[in-house]
Parts: C-alpha cells; sequence; structure tokens
C-alpha cells in the first residue's frame, strides 16, 4: 500500500525508516559514483531484504520545474488558494482562485522530513519554485538564482517537457542551459537531482525522439558533474495511462507517489513502497473506448493547448510558486488543516 500524508502524520518514519538511522547510504541502494545510472524499477523482494533505511543528509531542499514539479494533477484535498487562475481552456480559468497541487517533489519532502524527525533529527526546510508551463530557459533564467539565495544543500531540476512540445526545438541547446544550471549549483557544494522525459505514448507518441536525445544530455550532465538522476523514461509503471491525468502529460496521485518513490531511489535511499514500480493489472478497457479516449483529449486539451501556443500564453502566466521560500516542512504541511507559515 503507498503511503499517503495521513498515514506519514501517524507513523512519521514509515514501516522502513523504524528500522535504522545510519546516516551512510543504504547498503542494497548505496549512492552511485558520480553520473553512474542508479538501479530503477526495484523488485519487491530485493528492496525487501535492503535494511536499515540511511537518515537523509539533506537539511534545505529546494524543487525546482514545470507543472509536473508543481504538481499536476495531484491536489491537496480541498485546499484551494486565492490569487491565480486555473489553466486556461478549463471551465474555472477566470476564478482567483486555484487548487494548490502536491506532487512527487512535496510527497519526496514529507519523505525526507520524517525519516529525519523520526531519527531525532530537525524537520527538512523546503521550497517548491515550479511553476506549470515553464521552458527550461525560464527556470534557469529565475529559479535557480532564486533558488540560489537560500543556500539550499539538495535542488533537483526538472524540465524540458513543455520546450520539447515545440516544433522546432533544439534539444543542445536546452542542454547547454541545463548544465549551467547544474554548474552554478554544483559549484555551492550542493547535490543536484535531474530527472529524465518521461516516454510518451499514443497522442504524443511524436516526442519520442526528443526526448530520447534530451535524456542523453542528462546523463552526461550527470556524468560530468556528478548528479543524481530521476530516471523517468525507465519508470515502466508509467507506461500505462491508468497513471495519467486526463491530458496525458501530468501524472495521476498514484504517478506522483510512485515517482517520489524512484526519486528516493535516485538519492541512493529506500523507497516508501518497495514495490512502486511494479505495473498496474490488466487493463480492461475495451480498445474503442481508448480510441474515444484519444478524440476526447484531442477536443478537451489537444486543440485549446495549440490555442494557446498560436496566442503565445502560458498556463503559468497567472500562476506564482506555492512554496515561494523555504518553511521548516513537517509531515502533513500543505494540507487544508496545517498551512504554511
Amino acid at each position: 500500500m503507498l503511503l499517503s500524508a495521513a498515514s506519514l502524520r501517524e507513523s512519521p518514519a514509515g514501516p522502513s525508516i523504524r528500522q535504522g538511522c545510519d546516516t551512510n547510504s543504504h547498503p542494497g541502494l548505496r549512492a552511485h559514483p558520480p553520473g553512474l545510472r542508479q538501479n530503477q524499477g526495484v523488485n519487491s523482494d530485493a528492496s525487501a531484504a535492503i535494511t536499515p533505511a540511511p537518515l537523509p543528509r539533506w537539511t534545505r531542499y529546494i524543487a525546482l520545474g514545470d507543472s509536473v514539479t508543481e504538481g499536476l494533477w495531484d491536489p491537496y484535498p480541498q485546499a484551494e488558494v486565492a490569487g491565480a487562475a486555473q489553466e486556461d481552456g478549463e471551465a474555472a480559468a477566470a476564478s482567483s482562485k486555484y487548487i494548490r497541487q502536491r506532487g512527487w517533489a512535496d510527497r519526496l519532502a514529507t519523505a525526507l522530513s520524517a525519516r529525519r524527525i523520526s531519527c531525532g533529527e530537525p524537520a527538512l526546510e523546503y521550497a517548491n519554485l515550479a511553476v506549470r508551463g515553464r521552458k527550461l530557459p525560464q527556470i534557469v533564467a529565475e529559479q535557480v538564482p532564486a533558488a540560489l539565495t537560500s543556500a539550499p544543500d539538495l535542488v533537483s531540476i526538472l524540465g524540458g517537457g513543455n520546450d520539447i512540445l515545440r516544433p522546432g526545438v533544439d534539444v543542445e541547446d536546452i542542454a547547454g542551459l541545463l548544465e549551467e544550471a547544474v554548474v552554478q549549483v554544483r559549484a555551492t557544494g550542493a547535490d543536484v537531482l535531474l530527472g529524465t522525459g518521461f516516454k510518451s505514448g499514443r497522442a504524443l507518441r511524436w516526442t519520442r525522439s526528443a526526448t530520447g536525445q534530451f535524456n542523453a544530455e542528462v546523463w552526461g550532465i550527470a556524468q560530468r558533474h556528478g548528479c543524481h538522476v530521476l530516471d523517468l523514461w525507465g519508470m515502466t509503471s508509467l507506461f500505462d495511462l491508468r497513471l495519467w491525468a486526463d491530458d496525458r502529460i501530468h501524472p495521476t496521485p498514484d504517478g506522483h507517489e510512485r515517482i517520489k518513490d524512484a526519486a528516493l531511489v535516485a538519492l541512493g535511499l529506500a523507497p516508501d513502497n518497495p514495490a512502486y514500480d511494479v505495473p498496474l493489472g490488466p487493463d480492461e478497457d475495451a480498445r474503442w473506448d481508448r480510441i474515444k479516449g484519444d478524440a476526447s483529449w484531442a477536443r478537451s486539451h489537444g486543440l485549446p493547448w495549440i490555442g494557446r501556443r498560436m496566442a503565445g500564453k502560458s498556463s503559468g502566466d497567472r500562476i506564482r510558486p506555492k512554496w515561494a521560500t523555504p518553511v521548516v516542512w513537517e509531515p502533513g504541511l500543505g494540507e487544508p488543516d496545517t498551512p504554511p507559515v
């Protein structure tokens, strides 16, 4: 069973965390030498034999990126936040409120902080500067300098997907920008968690070639600068539309939870759920239902997206970062009953 924020509040450490608070990397998930690929898709038998879980060494984590790191579509239950509109094209686009999204990065912060608290250490400090619609030039120019002013010791940078969706993208150019950002962050002594692009299918299958090239660049950057890599392309469970929201670009809450566990593994830590990358059971949906789903996606998401691009608009034009400065991140923070301070 996947751990929720509520279950973490009841048992901050989780079942695998109580077994130990070693500050070294987990013996079975030892932090990989700089740039070398971490094992992904850990099977449940192998992961279950790994003990104990280490104490995360990071004290301040800042997440940078686009809508996936902002957390779309993994909403906090009924958490409405004033001051921003929903995505263009939605029925509530003119509203002055939007639903705060959780996402894999918030979930990762919760897991890291819970493990620190369970070992008697201070809670993790966390900020999330990611904003939907941002392309890599914006992430590098706006988010990286803002993050470095807070002196983090762990920074995640996931981006490039919005760039790849644009025709004529120069993958080498955006990879060069990403490497410049990594150099800046690594120069401060902070660790960096990079992410590969997803392996898209069906209506977005055409992005695979550029995404594959970008992923090769990401691995090269990690090799040169000693970064951790969250291998989203390699997660077999994500190649299932049931783990994706209706827009087929953003994961469901279950998808974000699985990505959080993959991020823990990428950082050399044990996942909360050893079976995080085990695929879902057989899909009983008929082929005709999938064809109708493709048509519905084109009407509801594909055409509005094209309209925004032609108008020079972005889904993030009126969105601000949800956690702009580091906050002490205790399990449950971000839920409606525990607003950030």
